[in-house]
């Protein structure tokens, strides 16, 4: 996750604006992409893992003008272009004028052979690896050491789920880190909240 919708932990973007009690949806369009692409998931036209992966490849100046419903549209666009569902042209007839679409995707990648497994009170420490494609591991966690607090169900693996490539089953680890280790001398000091992750030495 190394784009621009990889945002945590990074400075210089303000307060983050919170309205308490504010409504989920603010026009109808929005409430008509949500229900879209959340037919097309159990329809089986792409999985969450696909959906996310399109968000994080739309071109960065987009990404961060465009609003939480404007990033679903144009996942859900981007991908029912790529699974045949509808053309670019059929859409830009429809919309008459461009239809902003995500980059191409890179190749995902399989599991990895003999992976280890973890108890909850293991000491671990996420990889620091880089990888072109869809990972589930925020940057600022990379190379960090945490502990394993749980074990969530397992889930086809997001980095080859996201391709289309072939995606067995892993578990997912609920890790703790010390706010320290994520941000040294910017802090104070806490255990941070448990982030799910399975990318671990």
């Amino acid at each position: 996750m190394d784009g621009i919708h990889d945002l945590g932990g990074r400075q210089g973007f303000g307060t983050i604006r919170y309205a308490p009690g504010a409504p989920a949806f603010h026009a109808a369009w929005e409430k008509r992409v949500n229900a879209l692409y959340g037919m097309a998931v159990r329809r089986g036209i792409f999985n969450m893992d696909e959906y996310r992966h399109a968000i994080e490849r739309m071109p960065a100046r987009y990404y961060l003008s465009a609003s939480y419903y404007e990033r679903s549209l144009t996942s859900l666009l981007t991908l029912c272009v790529e699974k045949g569902i509808v053309s670019r042209e059929e859409l830009e007839h429809l919309a008459q004028g461009a239809v902003p679409l995500s980059e191409p995707s890179a190749p995902g990648r399989t599991n990895l052979p003999d992976r280890e497994t973890f108890q909850r009170g293991d000491r671990v420490r996420v990889k620091n690896d880089f990888f072109a494609g869809h990972v589930r591991m925020p940057g600022y966690i990379r190379g960090k050491p945490g502990i394993v607090v749980s074990e969530s169900p397992r889930y086809p693996f997001p980095d080859a789920h996201a391709h289309g490539v072939e995606a067995a089953d892993e578990p997912t680890y609920d890790v703790a880190f010390r706010t320290e280790d994520l941000w040294p001398n910017s802090a104070d000091s806490a255990l941070a909240r448990p982030i799910r992750e399975s990318a671990f030495f």
